[in-house]
């Protein structure tokens, strides 16, 4: 049963519901691949802060899943070093609530196609719900290269741990979501005592990007992982979609009745979202390389923000309708059918040494692990249209690129102009239209661009800005994406995970976009500058729309 946390924060009105929180059914998660990055950087320092705000269920556990040697103890001390170096929340300032989070993690070592390994992962976890009072309910979380995902689907399956089985006591969680074994009944002896028990218990995978490396290995893993897990078991994490500032484009939109009568195309001239990046490929050159811009960035957190913009109202804010809506946004994107649409919507382009910040950086194909004659993209933009009667003509500039000036994301959306009759004998030619900006990252927050008159005798117009920060108005910053999805998994409820259909949708725009590029000799790369906004192609790809690209 879900249980709310209220703390009285009346003092600043803006905070009143900030420390209101869900807590979960008790359960346990495996983590696939607990030795690597994600998990050390990620996984453990958010279920570790969300133990310390309280928001985990009683008895919660963890069980790591590696190849690598290691015992429960040594398994807590490396997670202890993790969380001391990644967590906003560190073990050594309070050890008994370390302590007690520790007792809940245990290690099973394995390689990821040993079926003992999973009858050994089988019995571990039987013993957690024995202990600890966990019911039987369990996530696993893929954190591993998408090589394996296949694979560890497939002996979760066979070692029987997709479907739910009968447990000591009966829980339900706030989805109303069952499992595969929902329905069965058991005689469960307690000592002496026989109880009839309906198994209600779950269990929920977690699947990471990327899914698939294009349309046809996405519906593949699709097909695999729906071999052994219902599509309501299916979490596939898009960790942008946990951010406040992302959720709350829905909340702009629709709780807001000035904003949602202007939000179509007789009011908003286009739309901008840029993913800009300062690094290079740092240490992830084996996995960029076979990627690329296109497929590590556009293809699913920005086409996720495209539309989260885009969508029509739901229903209401249940998984099922927001999805629904996400998912007819995509279907109104026309794939690029010739090679002369794509090269007519999109660029692509790959940076060259230069300097950022006033370090001297090295080139794409400089960089450790690259080969040197690499054509993979880092860098790309482009166009697409919404054909709905909401969007019909307002073009979606989408611009993501590495070894940019600075990181920044936003989501830009700019008005038509006013009528400037009355301004012509004024500086009015130099403005810039209304637009308002949603900062995603690194600081969360929404601004709002207008004219204004210069203090003075003289008419004189100027652009300003009407700023809001979390971090200033909710004395507190955004909670970590990571620690919201996790939440939501526990909880069985979806809204912010891509569905399957989303998943294909926007590989099958992808892929069109990569099969154009295939037939096409590349641009001589590289063909911006380290510390530059990109490639002179995007400005004209732009600028033949009589447009240019927002200062950021």
């Amino acid at each position: 049963m879900t249980t709310l946390l209220h703390t009285n924060l009346a003092h600043n009105p803006l905070r009143e519901g900030l420390r209101m929180g869900r807590t979960p059914d008790p359960c346990t998660i495996t983590i696939f691949g607990i030795t690597g990055d994600l998990a050390h950087r990620k996984l453990l320092p958010a279920l570790y802060n969300l133990s310390v705000t309280r928001s985990l269920p009683v008895g919660f556990s963890i069980v790591g899943f590696a190849r690598r040697p290691m015992s429960d103890d040594q398994f807590r001390e490396s997670a202890k070093e993790s969380v001391e170096k990644y967590s906003r929340n560190k073990p050594s300032e309070n050890p008994t609530l370390w302590n007690q989070f520790a007792q809940g993690l245990f290690y099973v070592q394995s390689n990821f196609d040993d079926q003992e390994g999973y009858s050994r992962l089988a019995n571990k976890l039987e013993e957690i719900d024995r202990d600890r009072g966990t019911m039987g309910n369990r996530i696993y979380y893929l954190s591993t290269p998408p090589d394996f995902y296949s694979q560890i689907v497939t002996y979760l399956g066979v070692a029987g741990l997709a479907n739910t089985r009968p447990v000591v006591a009966a829980s339900t969680n706030g989805s109303g979501e069952q499992g595969n074994g929902a329905r069965n009944t058991s005689l469960l002896s307690t000592g002496s005592l026989s109880l009839p028990t309906t198994d209600t218990s779950w269990r929920r995978i977690v699947v990471e990007k990327p899914f698939g490396h294009d349309l046809a290995s996405a519906q593949q893993l699709n097909r695999q992982i729906s071999e052994v897990f219902t599509e309501e078991q299916i979490y596939r994490i898009d960790h942008y979609l946990g951010k406040e500032t992302v959720q709350n484009i829905l909340v702009f939109r629709f709780a807001n009745g000035i904003f949602e009568p202007i939000w179509s195309r007789r009011y908003i001239d286009n739309i901008q979202i840029i993913v800009a990046e300062s690094l290079g490929v740092e240490d992830r050159a084996s996995y960029y390389d076979n990627a690329g811009a296109l497929r590590d960035m556009l293809q699913n957190h920005m086409m996720e923000l495209l539309t989260l913009v885009a969508m029509e109202p739901p229903a209401s804010f249940d998984a099922q309708s927001v999805r629904d809506e996400k998912a007819k946004v995509l279907r109104a994107i026309k794939p690029f059918s010739t090679t002369e649409e794509v090269a007519q919507n999109t660029v692509r382009g790959q940076y060259g040494p230069g300097a950022i910040f006033g370090k001297t950086v090295p080139g794409y194909r400089q960089e450790e692990g690259i080969p040197p004659d690499s054509i993979t993209d880092t860098y790309v933009a482009a166009r697409f249209f919404v054909e709905n009667w909401r969007w019909s003509g307002v073009p979606f500039y989408l611009r993501h690129g590495k070894r940019l000036p600075k990181r920044d994301t936003e989501i830009a959306i700019t008005f038509k102009p006013a009528p400037y009759a009355l301004f012509q004998h004024t500086s009015a030619d130099e403005l810039e239209p209304n637009a308002l900006i949603l900062h995603i990252q690194p600081d969360e927050g929404i601004s709002i661009k207008f004219e204004s008159k210069l203090p003075g005798p003289s008419m004189r117009l100027r652009s300003v800005d009407m700023n809001f920060h979390y971090g200033t108005s909710f004395e507190t910053q955004p909670t970590d994406a990571y620690e919201r999805l996790l939440v939501d998994c526990m909880m069985g409820d979806s809204t912010l995970f891509t569905r399957r259909d989303e998943v294909e949708l926007m590989w099958q725009l992808a892929t069109s976009i990569l099969q154009g590029w295939a037939q096409t000799t590349p641009p001589q790369f590289p063909n911006y500058r380290a510390g530059s906004w990109g490639p002179a192609a995007a400005d004209e790809l732009i600028g033949r729309d009589n447009r240019t690209w927002r200062r950021v």
